[in-house]
């Protein structure tokens, strides 16, 4: 096992892509800046040095305390604090986990249905094909944030109000996740209409392999590098779509804060001199966008036979 494993690294190494990689430098800054931050933000409860959650470590008597290299930092609070009394360099940690949880989940599931969705279109044709697909251009004629903002309404309509809170990540992880499959699905369907007319489709079939093995077993592999690409570029794109639901209020609470919450409450004191309380935040959701977005097209570029 072990052996294999060296055989898989090393034939990395020697490989197209890690030669893409290692030429590119901006591609490796952007891989070290989001592996220091995804890492960085799974191991937040280990590194952060406050609990920003814990009222008991909470005083306010430390609230509005600048960043470290000002006049009146302090050094227990490198970025400063909230108005709340809150670490804002912990706040930072947690909240970027929310956000990277919330993003990873809702385009694994968007992922799972798409491709469910789009080797049924594809391989069977005809009825399933044309349902499939009217659905597909009827989801993608509303923004992705109109439909977040009806899930986020007909939820908070239907659930008792003390739920509310409770279940508010689960209900934008589903309506980011309603937002993204359909460019999963028509992705997969058109890899799919070519990839059933080759002849070890053809051969499968002959042998009497029934559809969904081929579908899962021949057909699916093939059309994963393409959705690899979506699944990449849209990580990013529900990262901004969480903040953008939590910066309006209708994402995440206050009590799970995520980037979108934390910028949301320090949008209050952007005029009042108090900046670092949404400037840091801010930049963390922008350096991990952009740095999840040039990952993106590097694996484009790398399985885009086209772009070699």
């Amino acid at each position: 096992m072990a052996f294999n494993s060296m055989r898989v690294f090393s034939s990395f190494l020697d490989s197209d892509a890690w030669y893409k990689f290692k030429g590119s430098p901006l591609t490796v800054a952007a891989a070290i800046i989001a592996a220091v931050m995804i890492v960085g933000s799974l191991l937040a409860p280990v590194i952060a040095p406050h609990d920003p959650f814990d009222p008991r470590s909470i005083d306010l008597m430390n609230s509005l305390i600048p960043p470290v290299w000002s006049e009146d930092g302090q050094w227990t609070f490198l970025l400063g604090t909230d108005d709340q009394g809150r670490d804002l360099f912990s706040a930072i940690l947690y909240g970027t986990r929310t956000s990277i949880i919330v993003g990873f989940v809702s385009v694994g599931i968007a992922v799972v249905i798409g491709i469910i969705a789009g080797l049924l279109a594809g391989y069977a044709g005809g009825f399933i094909d044309g349902f499939i697909m009217r659905v597909v251009d009827i989801q993608m004629t509303f923004p992705s944030i109109m439909v977040a903002l009806l899930i986020d309404g007909i939820s908070r309509s239907l659930l008792p109000r003390e739920q509310h809170d409770q279940l508010a990540m689960f209900v934008i992880i589903f309506a980011l996740a309603l937002s993204i499959w359909p460019q999963v699905a028509r992705t997969v369907r058109s890899s799919t209409m070519v990839e059933r007319q080759r002849e070890y489709v053809m051969a499968a079939r002959v042998m009497g392999r029934p559809a969904t093995i081929i579908m899962l077993r021949h057909i699916m592999p093939n059309v994963m590098g393409p959705v690899l690409v979506i699944a990449t570029i849209n990580f990013g794109v529900a990262i901004l779509g969480e903040a953008t639901l939590s910066f309006l209020g209708v994402g995440i609470p206050a009590s799970e804060p995520s980037l979108g919450t934390l910028i949301r409450i320090g949008n209050n004191f952007l005029f009042s001199g108090e900046r670092w309380i949404v400037l840091f935040p801010g930049l963390t959701l922008a350096l991990l966008v952009l740095s999840i977005n040039l990952l993106g097209d590097w694996i484009r570029d790398v399985l885009d036979p086209k772009l070699r």
